[in-house]
């Protein structure tokens, strides 16, 4: 279902130096009976900057949500480093966890029916973190529940209400202003609108768009939607397989996808007729294919991808001039002409700029 018209675009400027989360390299491995081994994060590498929206995206089973997840360290990671606000919190444990990460960092769920307490009140729920975190005296967390409240366009009458008695929009504002009361420079938001009305979608959507204009939050937003995505993401990463295989500026990876995954997800925006759908399904991770993970699906795939896992390079943007990053031994030869609505071939791949490829 498309995104309406109604939602904002008015995305916020970014300094790209000013980093709020780093993933440098994370792998997340689950282990199943029988020895078997879940391959759910393969060297994902990530920045995102203060007051920039990340858009993550991929199919069911990519490693999405395990990448968000790791992210708020709620997995601790198999290898790799995570840095929060300059500090390493790949390892760190109890107290300085909850000092460092967890006090600075939040998650909007997708389902607000079940992640919200359906037992508690509003105000209870909202008010939780603040007794966890021992944060103020009980007149000024009742304060702020009334503030945060105000700030999701709710009356302050609402923290006496059950989760239950809200609409499906007003709980999931809810669940975003249990998200801010703590303050956090970090949100994770994982599907926060798929369960919506797509014109409840636009009010999230903007509401979400208002809070990091006001105050400077980082979002990394894990998605399904292409079209919401596009809109609100200045960067967006494409996953398959657990592997980032292409990454970059919001318009530049739709317009001009490098590698054919990516090709095929911006081709469903197009009519039937010039959509680009790989054959087959997405191999386990407990067993994923030699060289590239996507060869086996891939209408250009040469003997070579079957061998080789290419790398994911980075260059300058043709158009742009923006960095980005791709995947692929053939960058650019699967790439959708959007203008026209038709799948065209570019020979030439994007030149690699040495000054970036070697960051």
């Amino acid at each position: 279902m498309s995104t309406p018209p109604i939602i904002r675009t008015g995305k916020t400027a970014v300094d790209p130096t000013d980093v709020v989360l780093e993933l440098d390299e994370v792998v997340q491995t689950f282990h199943g009976k029988g020895g078997l081994k879940v391959h759910a994060v393969n060297g994902v590498s990530l920045k995102i900057a203060r007051g920039e929206t990340l858009g993550l995206v991929g199919e069911s089973g990519s490693g999405k949500t395990t990448v968000g997840r790791a992210a708020l360290r709620l997995y601790t990671p198999t290898s790799g480093r995570i840095t929060f606000e300059g500090a390493d919190v790949s390892r760190v444990k109890g107290r300085k966890l909850r000092r460092i990460l967890r006090r600075r960092s939040s998650m909007v769920f997708q389902n607000p029916s079940t992640s919200l307490n359906g037992y508690m009140r509003l105000g209870e729920i909202l008010r939780e973190p603040l007794d966890v975190h021992r944060v103020g005296t009980p007149a000024e967390r009742k304060r702020k529940v009334e503030e945060i409240l105000d700030v999701i366009g709710l009356d302050a009458a609402y923290a006496q209400r059950y989760p239950h008695e809200l609409s499906g929009g007003q709980r999931q504002r809810v669940g975003i202003a249990r998200a801010l009361m703590l303050d956090p420079s970090l949100i994770v938001a994982d599907e926060p609108t798929a369960s919506l009305d797509v014109s409840v979608q636009a009010q999230i959507v903007n509401l979400l768009e208002d809070i990091q204009a006001e105050r400077g939050l980082a979002y990394l937003f894990i998605t399904h939607d292409l079209a919401l995505v596009r809109r609100i993401s200045h960067r967006i990463a494409v996953m398959y397989l657990g592997r980032i295989v292409e990454l970059g500026a919001a318009e530049d990876v739709f317009a001009r996808p490098q590698h054919p995954y990516t090709a095929s997800l911006a081709s469903m925006e197009l009519t039937p007729e010039h959509q680009i759908i790989p054959e087959g399904e997405l191999p386990s991770p407990a067993n994923p294919p030699p060289g590239c993970s996507f060869h086996q699906r891939c209408p250009i795939a040469r003997p070579q991808c079957a061998r080789e896992r290419p790398e994911l390079t980075e260059v300058a943007d043709v158009v742009s001039g923006q960095p980005r990053s791709f995947a692929c031994h053939f960058p650019g030869e699967l790439t959708l002409a959007l203008a026209d609505e038709r799948v065209v071939t570019v020979p030439p791949p994007l030149p690699v700029v040495p000054a970036l490829a070697a960051r």
